[in-house]
Order: structure tokens, then sequence, then C-alpha cells
């Protein structure tokens, strides 16, 4: 038998638990895969409990130099919520404002780097913090509330300018959110994380990004009534 082998393109999601929860049932990861089936491999690499620091850390460990005839279709990179964490309350994880600010300029500076043009890139600002039911999941943990939503407006606005800065696209999830005062609550499961409705909510506005960067890909392998069912061969191995 011969024929070349077949090489799907990928959309590679690098973010915090947001993004490795994506493909949980109803995730937004997951319902992004489906939309982009037989055109693209949709990659999770999410890193729980992350922040721009280790992110950029493992940055060329997560996403290599693109093969040969290896096509890299978009890049989401959705960080945040756990940078805006309270210094004095989550030094672990809290990164500084203006830090936060660089390395969200040097993700983008090495996709380039390796040939991911920012025009691939797609920038998603963590979504509001509902604190009432955030401060209720710290308290089962034996902490005090560690975020704020007001300072988690302000890493999102630096996310909107970093990327505006960088010439990527933007998804600005916190004040879509919150447009018009409205009760952002239901698209949270712990005030912090995305409910069902987030995730959908999410996968809806990021396809309207994601479709311009995939749909003038091909499906790949032709489609059953096509396959010449006398010579499938001839068909299938071109």
């Amino acid at each position: 038998m011969s024929g070349r082998s077949c090489l799907w393109p990928k959309v590679i999601l690098f973010g915090d638990s947001i993004t490795q929860q994506s493909f949980d049932k109803g995730g937004w990861g997951a319902a992004i895969a489906n939309r982009l089936v037989r055109k693209c491999d949709v990659v999770n690499r999410g890193l729980s409990g992350y922040n721009t620091k280790w992110a950029l850390t493992v940055l060329p460990k997560i996403i290599t130099q693109p093969a040969n005839q290896e096509t890299i279709a978009a890049v989401a990179v959705f960080f945040g919520a756990n940078d805006s964490a309270l210094k004095d309350i989550n030094p672990a994880q809290h990164i500084p404002i203006t830090e936060y600010a660089e390395n969200l300029k040097r993700i983008v500076q090495y996709l380039k780097s390796i040939d991911i043009c920012e025009d691939k890139v797609i920038m998603i600002t963590p979504p509001p913090l509902d604190e009432s039911a955030w401060e209720k999941e710290c308290i089962a943990k034996g902490s005090k509330l560690n975020r704020y939503n007001s300072v988690t407006n302000q890493y999102a606005g630096v996310c909107v300018k970093v990327a505006k800065e960088c010439g990527t696209d933007v998804l600005d999830l916190c004040t879509l959110m919150q447009m018009k005062n409205q009760d952002f609550s239901s698209y949270l499961s712990d005030g912090l994380h995305l409910s069902e409705k987030g995730n959908k909510f999410l996968e809806t506005h990021l396809w309207a990004l994601l479709e311009k960067k995939t749909e003038k890909l091909p499906m790949i392998l032709p489609h059953w009534s096509n396959i010449d069912h006398l010579n499938p061969e001839g068909s299938l191995l071109v």
C-alpha cells in the first residue's frame, strides 16, 4: 500500500484550569473540537493553577517548531485568572500586572520565533470573578478570599491592550460577560471557573474568531459518497 500520510492542522488551546477543564462534558474546548472534526486537531494544553510566568517557562516544551508540512492554524492564549490573585493572600500564583503584560508579550514573541505569526494567535481575557461564590470556595479550603473582581478587570484590560500592541485577536471575555451590568454569576460554576452556560458563551464568541482562521481548511480525506467503491484505493491513496 502507498500514499502520503494525513497531516491534520492543529488548533492549540494554551491556558490554565479553565482551559484544562475545557474538554469536560459541555466544555468549550470539546465544542470547538467538534466544530473542527475532519479539519483540525484541537489540542488541549491547559495547565491548572499556572500563571503566565510558569506558562512562559514551559512554553518551549508545550509548543515546538512545527515539523515539515505541519500546520498550526491557531493558538488560543488564555491566562490571567491566577496572575490576578492577591499578592498578600496568594503570593504563589500572583504575578504583578506589569509582569503579566510582559509575559503575554513574550509568549507572542516566542510563537512568532517558531513561525506562528500573530494573526494565528487569539488572546482571551480571564472571566469576571463572582466574589461571593469564590469566597465560599476559599473558606472551604481554609483561606480568605484571594481574588477581587476589580483586580481581575484590571488584568483583563491589560490583556486587551497587549493584544492590540502585538497585533493579535483578542476575546475580551471579562467585558462581554459584564455588559449592561448583567448578572454574570450564572456563567461561573464556583465564582472562578466556567459553568455550562459560561462554556457555551465562551465557545460561541471564540468560534467567531476561530472560524476566520480555519474556514479555508479542507475536509481531510474524501466524503464517503465520493469514494469509488469498486476501486477505493484510487480515491483514498492519493
